[in-house]
């Protein structure tokens, strides 16, 4: 019953910028934390940050920091993950995630809804 869709995934230039975006159905989306995760080929699933329910409070992984930055809009059931500055490292498929604790943990094994993913290639 619960859906997660992620977006705007792409093949794009080391530098360059992409939005990703993930749209909630099937859950009390304006009082769920969301987090976004990725895998690269051969390597497990990471954390990569979360946005708390109101969009007030959000954190990151280390190596993105400064780059990546997290925003919600709950009128529309959609949070966003803005990529800056983008390196051939961040390569992976990238998944939202929520739970029905409507927080989020960083092992991704602990959260339960998850998206299909969608890719994102950075050539140098």
């Amino acid at each position: 019953q619960v859906q997660l869709v992620e977006s705007g995934g792409g093949l794009v230039q080391a530098g360059d910028s992409l939005r990703l975006s993930c749209a909630a159905s099937g859950l009390s989306f304006s009082t769920t934390a969301i987090g976004w995760f990725r895998q690269a080929p051969g390597k497990e699933r990471e954390f990569v940050g979360v946005i708390s329910w109101s969009g007030a409070t959000t954190e990151y992984t280390d190596s993105v920091k400064g780059r990546f930055t997290l925003n919600r809009d709950n009128a529309k059931n959609t949070v966003y993950l803005q990529m800056n500055s983008l390196k051939p490292e961040d390569t992976a498929v990238y998944y939202c995630a929520a739970d029905k604790s409507r927080r989020i943990t960083k092992r991704p094994g602990g959260n339960e809804y998850w998206g299909q993913g969608t890719q994102v290639t950075v050539s140098s």
